[in-house]
C-alpha cells in the first residue's frame, strides 16, 4: 500500500514538472488607467525615479527598504537601487524616455528571486485638448523553468496586476495635486 501511494506521488510529481516544461517561455503583465492630467506632467512623475517613488506601491509596501539613486535620477541613465525586508534586493534603470509618450525600463531582481525583466509606461493624450492620459504600465521578462513551476501555484497576473493598479491609482492622486 505505501508502495503504491509512493509510486502514485511520484507520477504526480512527474506529471506536474512535465506540464510546468509546456508553459510558455514569457510573460506580460499590463495594467491601464486614465489619469486626468496631461501627458507632459504625468510623464515628469515618470522618468524622474525620485518622483517615481512618490507613487511607487512597492516603496509604500516596504517603508523601511533602503534605497540609493545614482547621480542622474531622471532620463536614460537614472538607475534606483533596494534592498528591503518585502520587497527584496533589486534595481532599476531608465533605458529609454520619449517625452511625454513612453518611459522604458532595465528591471533586475537579486532577492528573493533573480529575475531580470523590461517595463514599459506609454502615455497617450485622451479627450479633447489632451487635457487626460491613458496610462499603460506593463512588465515582461523571461519565464525560466523553475518560474513556470511557480507560476503554476502563483498567479503572476493577479498579484504583479494588483500592484499596478494600486500604482496607478497612486499615480493618478499624484498628477492632480
Amino acid at each position: 500500500m505505501l508502495k503504491t501511494l509512493a509510486l502514485v506521488a511520484l507520477a504526480a510529481v512527474a506529471l506536474l514538472l512535465a506540464f510546468a516544461a509546456t508553459r510558455p517561455g514569457s510573460f506580460r503583465v499590463e495594467r491601464s488607467r486614465v489619469i486626468e492630467a496631461p501627458p507632459e506632467r504625468v510623464f515628469g512623475l515618470v522618468q524622474d525615479l525620485r518622483r517615481f517613488n512618490t507613487w511607487n506601491p512597492y516603496e509604500r509596501k516596504d517603508p523601511g527598504a533602503k534605497g540609493q539613486y545614482s547621480a542622474a535620477t531622471a532620463g536614460p541613465g537614472a538607475r534606483y537601487a533596494w534592498q528591503g525586508d518585502k520587497v527584496g534586493t533589486g534595481s532599476m534603470e531608465i533605458t529609454e524616455a520619449t517625452a511625454p509618450s513612453h518611459v522604458g525600463m532595465k528591471l533586475d531582481f537579486v532577492a528573493p528571486f533573480e529575475a531580470h525583466n523590461r517595463v514599459d509606461f506609454t502615455l497617450q493624450p485622451q479627450g479633447e485638448a489632451g487635457q487626460s492620459t491613458r496610462v499603460t504600465w506593463a512588465m515582461h521578462g523571461p519565464v525560466p523553468y523553475l518560474a513556470k513551476i511557480m507560476h503554476l501555484f502563483f498567479d503572476m497576473d493577479r498579484m504583479v496586476g494588483q500592484d499596478f493598479e494600486e500604482g496607478l491609482a497612486f499615480l493618478a492622486a499624484e498628477a492632480a495635486k
